[in-house]
């Protein structure tokens, strides 16, 4: 199993001058649920080298069993710094496709040409593409063979509009994502804030928030073992 982990390459919160980045749950629970699992990983990123990771995910009060082993963990933490560029990967050589959240993808994989193609590549060779919390709205640009937007009709979560009002930023992020999967035609559900939640509608899996990217990678998983 080949899985393609993708994450953002942007640290700046708007214009509020503060630091984001990808959120560390969701890049470590689902990277050790593919890792044990002996699947082959490589990370990429629009710029390639360290995603910026954003502080907050670091803090006390965010720290997980899987945020514990990756800090004790030097082979990882290498192979995160050393992220390839994005543009270099393709669809062909991977089996899956997986985006870890954060505020950051909201700013540069949204809109990077690389991670749409290379999201439309995988949809049309009907590979499967999860993504988690803030993450889903890298499917904003994503399409169809047919043109229609890739969300359109189809089961999503992502980061709910409460979430983000908890966490005061509704004013500062570019487009909230739960407004974004409903505007695009995508059939939107969630569970109580913070609460694990994901949804599969055919190779296309989402997660609500950070407790979800877990849940997801395992969903992921699922689909490329024999039945």
């Amino acid at each position: 199993m080949n899985i393609l982990m993708v994450l953002t390459s942007h640290d700046r919160l708007g214009e509020t001058g503060r630091k984001t980045g990808f959120w560390l749950e969701e890049f470590a629970a689902p990277y050790y649920v593919f890792k044990d699992a002996g699947a082959a990983l490589t990370l990429a990123s629009p710029q390639g080298g360290q995603p910026p990771l954003d502080p907050k995910s670091d803090d006390a009060a965010s720290q997980t069993e899987a945020t514990r082993r990756f800090k004790a963990d030097p082979a990882a933490q290498a192979a995160l710094a050393a992220t390839v560029k994005l543009a270099t990967v393709r669809a062909d050589a991977f089996d899956a496709l997986f985006y870890p959240g954060g505020h950051g993808p909201l700013w540069d994989l949204v809109d990077d040409p690389a991670s749409i193609a290379l999201i439309d590549a995988m949809v049309a060779a009907r590979k499967p593409v999860a993504a988690v919390c803030h993450a889903p709205g890298v499917l904003r640009h994503a399409r169809t063979a047919g043109g229609q937007p890739l969300v359109q009709g189809r089961n999503v979560t992502g980061f709910t509009n409460t979430e983000e009002e908890a966490a005061g930023l509704t004013r500062v992020v570019p487009f909230l994502v739960q407004d974004m999967l409903l505007e695009q035609g995508g059939r939107y559900s969630k569970v109580a804030d913070w609460q694990p939640h994901v949804v599969e509608d055919g190779l296309l899996i989402t997660g609500q928030n950070p407790a979800s990217s877990g849940p997801a990678a395992l969903a992921l998983l699922a689909r490329l073992r024999p039945a």
